[in-house]
């Protein structure tokens, strides 16, 4: 029996519209992503010297962060990401790191590539403030505005905060430095009133100084870290430097991305749990682990 011109028409448009269909799926409209879009600016405080034990945390799930200079570099910002992940809240991670340098170098050679709309920025800076003048906080208030003048552009209710990092041992215990001789909290203490003036001369807010150097001078108070890695490790005491007694150990930055975890993010490092897997794959024991985060809480807490 003959189909009728008119069902034919119809048939020919349905089949055309269902191969159309199967073979083209119309767009879908994305929603924006709600995760938190974080940087961290800085060197191999940052990322990780890979010295000593530290290349466990250079090489630390490179691919859970985006690093924009290409190094397939996890360090500081994956033990960060891991320890959010832990937490559930969602962090997009992205690091932008020179070593040896300080945020005059990123200004100077990276503008392009850091100046993008994030919501938090982290800002870590050379460890004596200024290589030619240490413990001078000039270059450090400079670059700082700068640099949040930049970032302002493309977001401008950015969350600016500063790294404070730690005292070296080796411009300690050695002669020939600014801090040669003194206590070996005293480095990390002025290297903390560098940063709350940068952070107070280009107004940021009341929690932007992150106290890493002072959360690795509560760890070698308490004695749980050995205060002086050049008369050897005391039984029972950890290093948070690595072998050159300058760059940090495996322990060291641990302590630095869990100060950071908890003033970031507002979390008690100590919810983490002594058992947590970031320590555990960077060959940290879960007794040292738990003391780590409760001197990172603890420094927390005092500011």
């Amino acid at each position: 029996m003959p189909i009728p011109s008119a069902w034919r028409r119809h048939g020919a448009v349905l089949f055309a519209a269902l191969a159309l269909g199967c073979s083209h799926p119309p767009a879908q409209t994305s929603e924006p992503s709600s995760a938190t879009r974080i940087l961290f600016i800085g060197n191999s405080f940052t990322f990780g010297s890979p010295s000593g034990a530290a290349p466990l945390v250079q090489s630390y799930r490179p691919g859970s962060v985006t690093d924009l200079n290409g190094s397939n570099i996890g360090g500081v910002p994956a033990l960060f990401k891991a320890m959010t992940v832990q937490a559930g809240l969602d962090y997009d991670v992205s690091l932008e790191t020179i070593g040896g340098a300080g945020l005059d170098a990123h200004y100077h050679q990276k503008l392009s590539t850091i100046a993008r709309p994030f919501d938090v920025v982290l800002l870590q800076s050379y460890s004596t403030l200024d290589a030619a003048k240490p413990g001078d906080p000039g270059l450090l208030i400079k670059y700082t505005g700068l640099l949040a003048q930049a970032l302002r552009k493309h977001n401008p209710k950015v969350d600016i905060r500063l790294v404070s990092t730690w005292s070296r041992a080796d411009l300690t215990y050695k002669a020939g430095s600014a801090w040669s001789g003194a206590p070996i909290d005293k480095m990390a203490l002025d290297l903390r009133r560098g940063y709350d003036a940068a952070a107070a001369a280009n107004g940021l807010g009341r929690d932007s100084v992150i106290p890493v150097g002072e959360a690795w001078n509560l760890a070698i108070a308490a004695g749980t870290a050995d205060a002086n890695p050049y008369d050897g490790i005391d039984p029972g005491r950890i290093n948070l430097w690595g072998p050159d007694f300058y760059h940090g150990s495996a322990h060291g930055y641990y302590l630095e991305a869990l100060t950071i975890f908890g003033n970031v993010t507002g979390r008690d490092p100590r919810s983490l749990g002594a058992g947590e897997p970031v320590a555990r794959e960077i060959g940290i024991d879960a007794a040292t682990a738990g003391a780590l985060q409760r001197y990172a809480a603890e420094q927390l807490a005092a500011k």
